[in-house]
């Protein structure tokens, strides 16, 4: 046994107020317990139901490391199921996605399961004649993750059967999602675009804590944004800016900039960056668009929804969006020091496609693996992760602006734009969830 497993105070202890171990990025039993417990105790976002809108479609993924299968089952409903025949052990849903008809059948053995696990049949079945097989585990089939929840299409789950609820984990946190899909004229989305996938040589939590780390844009992405912004001051007056150009600049806005732009914070991990305004503000408006938001939902009320320009919206543990450009980031962690990011777009139905050709602009210039701001940020990461091997120091530093009154459960908390008070958000939470149902578990706030 290593120093953490089982040891809720040694792991409450590398949370300081405003600081943070370094063995929760490089330690591999921290991310061996997050897997068993963190990823277990939160909701962690599966998947969305536009990619499964037939009966007996599926996308395969992962939770934590646990392997599941999303499926949209015989009633229409959607289950999520550990994707692991109870026979020998072998993955059932070998693709990422496809359409599996009214059953799983296991590659190995052909056991065969209906689409929300239960077995359906087995080739020779009379070899389990009078060998107490409906006593066994297995005859159960495949096993249901049993805290599911869909809200407006977006798929969470629970692994541990009892824990918080849907509702009291996310609270007022779900109105990046509600806005989202209201900027749809029809209230929906749909992913399309496919998705960019890479990985990262780092901990997955360096991903998650970049995302509302609002000093660091002016410096790591002065090369690239920054040449960008500087070649296009120096255009003739009254050139169209490039869409492009509209969503790569503001990459490199003054701290003062993002100091007035402000972050939320809602309680267990969740928050996000731009309250008043964002680098997503000030796009060019999109012919037609406006007037089809007016028709569906009143001048006022479209009006509020394009007013809300959220930059990053973080859904602890491990999901980040962005509303006013329909993209969406989830960073799943592979080892201590590996983490695979999945970049995933959606179509507002029924808008303009000139917003979904932004959309995708978006996704690659700043998002994919060899796009123009990813590779900063990547540097940074690694460096990061092979240095804090270093004995120089211990501790991560989460004090800019900290304030030893600043609240712990205030549904819904606003401060400067600057402030880290979302990392030590989230790492207070990572302490909450990490040492949930530890034996010997002591109740309270971080160490």
């Amino acid at each position: 046994m290593g120093r953490y497993t089982d040891n809720p105070a040694a792991i409450r202890a590398l949370v300081r107020e405003a600081e943070v171990h370094k063995d929760t990025y490089i330690d591999p039993e921290i991310f061996d317990l997050e897997m068993e417990h963190l990823f277990a105790n939160t909701w962690v976002y599966v998947g969305h139901a536009s990619q499964i809108p037939n009966k007996g479609d599926y996308y395969s993924t992962t939770v934590g490391l646990e392997p599941v299968v999303m499926v949209r089952h015989t009633d229409d409903s959607i289950r999520v199921l550990y994707n692991r025949c109870p026979h020998k052990g072998v993955k059932v849903a070998g693709e990422t996605c496809g359409n599996t008809g009214k059953f799983f059948r296991c590659p190995y053995h052909a056991w065969t399961f209906k689409t929300d696990g239960s077995l359906l049949s087995i080739p020779f079945k009379q070899g389990y004649e009078k060998t107490e097989f409906s006593c066994c585990e297995a005859s159960g089939g495949m096993a249901a993750v049993q805290a599911v929840h869909v809200y407006r299409d977006f798929v969470f789950c629970r692994l541990n059967p009892e824990g918080i609820s849907f509702d009291d984990f996310f609270g007022k946190s779900l109105s990046t999602i509600d806005n989202m899909v209201d900027r749809s004229p029809e209230g929906k989305l749909q992913i399309t675009g496919g998705v960019l996938r890479y990985i990262n040589r780092c901990n997955w939590k360096m991903l998650v804590d970049n995302q509302t780390d609002t000093t660091h844009p002016m410096v790591v992405h002065e090369s690239s944004a920054g040449t960008a912004a500087s070649a296009w001051s120096k255009a003739p007056p009254g050139t169209l800016k490039p869409m492009a150009v509209e969503v790569f600049t503001p990459f490199v806005s003054s701290y003062e900039f993002f100091a007035e732009m402000g972050i939320r914070v809602w309680p267990h991990g969740h928050g996000h960056t731009g309250v008043s305004k964002s680098i997503h503000s000030d796009y060019s408006a999109i012919p037609g668009y406006l007037e089809q938001m007016e028709a569906a939902y009143g001048k006022e009320r479209a009006h509020a929804i394009l007013h809300e320009n959220r930059h990053n919206t973080i859904y602890f543990p491990n999901l980040t969006m962005k509303g006013p450009v329909q993209t969406m980031r989830v960073f799943k962690p592979l080892a201590v020091d590996r983490t695979l990011v999945e970049s995933w777009t959606f179509r507002l139905v029924g808008a303009p496609d000139m917003l979904l050709e932004r959309t995708l602009m978006y996704n690659r210039l700043i998002n994919a693996p060899t796009s123009v701001v990813a590779h900063d940020d990547t540097e940074v990461y690694e460096r990061a992760q092979e240095a804090l091997h270093s004995r120089g120091r211990d501790w991560m530093n989460l004090y800019r602006l900290y304030d030893k009154d600043e609240p712990r459960d205030d549904p819904q908390h606003e401060t400067n734009g600057t402030n880290e008070l979302q990392m030590r958000n989230q790492m207070r939470a990572w302490a909450d969830f990490m040492t949930a149902g530890m034996p010997g578990k002591t109740e309270g706030g971080a160490a």
